[in-house]
């Protein structure tokens, strides 16, 4: 595929900047910036956890509390130290709602967020159906409020260095990109929890995949999908799926397998173009390495490691929502390209 066929993405990564002991002695006075109150709305997901933790950690956020259905959620995070309000309390109190309560959850909460007028960011997918997401953007833009989407890998280093090297044409003309997010779900709670919905594995997994794969091609031409059910004999959860992404001059396959034990080690992202390969694996902690024909922007041409900086899962994230609410910008990722990444899981999963 032509790069200038690409989608052309901004991709922004938060720089936090320290000061010395001794400069910071010598340096005028500056005013301290209030912190932004944010609110959790569902705790069930389970990002909510970890996405709790990168907001408490924050120099740019106050919590001000977490609100769920279910008590044993509740009282987890009252033993925890953190304040519990009712859903009322939460939106009148906080400017900014996460929403990290159980997909099936995720369109109804977000709704009532943006319906009180606060900013959110979803946990993914934002919503189950076409309709519902575009109806969430539709209230974001009528209440002029940022709804951010929680795909976890659009702030990755890597990831980013893979999109840049795609788009400035440094791998040449693009003709396969492969990727795979495998897992283990045996239990039947997180099986049974995942089967709600037809996409099974590719929805609840695969959607961070598409999100990467849309981003580095832009619309595909035609989605083929395969949902099968290969771990069990109870239940209907699609935990072994492939979709195929068909472009003009360029395929993208994703799969996804929740039966594979210890499976983080081996998920990867792998770029094949005229120029050379770029390859992503692990993508957690993530190791990258290009392989290129002929040297070409700040790479030789040879196989070589791609020294990355450190990452930790949501950090980015929630410093770019806070930049973007501070400076009054646009989030990294535009409303367009969240709405083709839902268009495309859906035909993906089938949904």
């Amino acid at each position: 595929m032509n790069r200038r066929t690409f989608l052309k993405t901004s991709l922004t990564s938060a720089t936090l900047a320290s000061s010395s002991t001794f400069a910071a002695s010598i340096a005028p006075s500056v005013p301290v910036k209030p912190r932004l109150r944010i609110g959790f709305l569902g705790m069930a997901h389970s990002h909510a956890a970890g996405k709790l933790s990168a907001v408490q950690a924050s120099p740019e956020w106050e919590l001000v509390g977490v609100c769920d259905e279910k008590a044993e959620l509740r009282e987890r995070f009252q033993k925890q130290g953190v304040r519990v309000l009712s859903q009322a309390e939460l939106l009148r109190e906080a400017d900014v709602i996460a929403v990290e309560s159980a997909v099936r959850d995720h369109y109804r909460h977000t709704n009532a967020a943006l319906t009180a007028g606060k900013h959110v960011h979803v946990e993914k997918p934002p919503a189950t159906t076409l309709a519902e997401f575009k109806e969430l953007q539709s209230l974001a833009l009528q209440n002029k409020r940022l709804m951010q989407m929680g795909y976890m890998w659009r702030y990755h280093p890597g990831i980013a260095k893979v999109i840049e090297a795609v788009r400035e044409g440094w791998l040449g003309d693009v003709s396969s990109v492969r990727c795979s997010m495998n897992s283990n779900y045996t239990a039947p709670t997180s099986r049974a929890e995942v089967a709600e919905f037809r996409g099974g594995g590719m929805f609840e997994l695969g959607s961070h995949l598409i999100d990467v794969v849309v981003r580095l091609l832009g619309r595909p031409e035609k989605i083929i999908s395969t949902l099968r059910t290969h771990g069990s004999s109870t239940d209907k959860l699609a935990d072994n799926a492939v979709a195929l992404f068909e472009y003009p001059r360029a395929l993208a396959t994703i799969s996804i397998n929740l039966l594979e034990p210890n499976a983080s080690a081996r998920r990867f992202l792998e770029v094949i173009g005229s120029n050379g390969t770029a390859l992503l694996q692990p993508i957690e902690a993530p190791v990258l390495q290009f392989d290129l024909a002929k040297p070409a922007g700040p790479y030789t041409a040879r196989q070589q490691s791609v020294p990355l900086p450190k990452y930790q899962r949501y950090v980015p994230e929630f410093a770019d929502l806070a930049q973007a609410l501070r400076v009054g910008r646009p989030l990294a990722v535009t409303p367009e390209t969240d709405l083709l990444v839902h268009e495309c899981l859906m035909k993906a999963c089938e949904m």
